[in-house]
């Protein structure tokens, strides 16, 4: 377990919370890991990368849950896996290259359970972003040029496979402010002002603990 300082953004549908991430890994000078963390744990684990496009953040059912975890206070690992379902291996994957990315180096992640995994890993940030619904409707017209009805569709089921994913695969449940370091209004501060309080949290955070180990 390393001190590098890793951001992770979990994101309401439409709220700016890739754009976020990426602003912030620039500003930082680090990494953001989004997409690219598929291609990095399809290539750490020998699984085709077409995979992890398929079933990425897509919830599983409880039963797959139960072998997850099993499997995985186990210690088990990507290159230690029996015949299993496709989605355990896909979770596992996406875990332990979380992981090995906080090992090496300090960057942003969206998405994925990042904050989960990371979850003892004391340098961590967790963040989650919201936004209004006019505000992320709009966004999602102009991202995916269509009208209103359709970016609300847009944005009501990719939330409800988001949140599914999330409280399948952790022990905390998604949007809920308890859950994570800092929570975020989008509409209210703007993608910049995103950004600067989450630089601003993430020094007063690193402040308060070698104050306090």
């Amino acid at each position: 377990m390393s001190g590098n300082l890793v951001i992770t953004i979990g994101r309401q549908c439409g709220s700016s919370g890739k754009i976020i991430g990426q602003k912030l890994a620039e500003e930082m000078g680090v990494k953001c890991y989004d997409k690219e963390l598929l291609a990095l744990a399809a290539k750490n684990s020998g699984l085709c990368e077409e995979l992890f496009e398929t079933h990425d953040e897509k919830p599983t059912n409880s039963f797959l849950y139960s072998l997850v975890m099993d499997t995985y206070s186990m210690g088990y690992t990507t290159s230690g896996y029996m015949d299993m379902p496709i989605n355990h291996k896909i979770f596992l994957a996406q875990f332990d290259t979380i992981k090995q990315l906080a090992d090496q180096e300090s960057c942003v992640i969206v998405g994925r359970c990042a904050d989960y995994a990371l979850a003892d890993y004391p340098k961590v940030v967790s963040v989650f972003i919201t936004a209004s619904d006019e505000d992320r409707i709009a966004s999602l017209k102009k991202l995916y040029n269509v009208d209103d009805a359709k970016a609300k569709d847009i944005m009501v089921k990719t939330d409800k496979k988001r949140a599914s994913y999330y409280n399948y695969y952790s022990s905390k449940k998604w949007g809920d402010t308890r859950s994570y370091d800092l929570c975020i209004n989008r509409s209210a501060v703007g993608v910049d002002g995103a950004v600067k309080m989450i630089r601003a949290f993430a020094e007063t955070k690193q402040e308060w603990l070698n104050k306090n180990t």
